[in-house]
């Protein structure tokens, strides 16, 4: 109930996101690999921008 005001940082946004495209990409490795291969490239450019905002 105390978590319900809680803002997620962008980093914890980013991150889910990550997570998110990683499971996308898992999926189609299988099934469709040009598709596969462009999700990895966006989780890619994610960790970059986690990355940079951390330093």
């Amino acid at each position: 109930m105390f978590g319900l005001f809680k803002k997620t940082s962008e980093i914890d946004k980013l991150q889910k996101k990550y997570e998110k495209l990683m499971k996308e990409w898992h999926e189609l490795s299988t099934t469709n690999r040009s598709e596969s291969d462009k999700k990895f490239a966006e989780a890619q450019q994610i960790i970059e921008k986690i990355e940079q905002i951390q330093l």
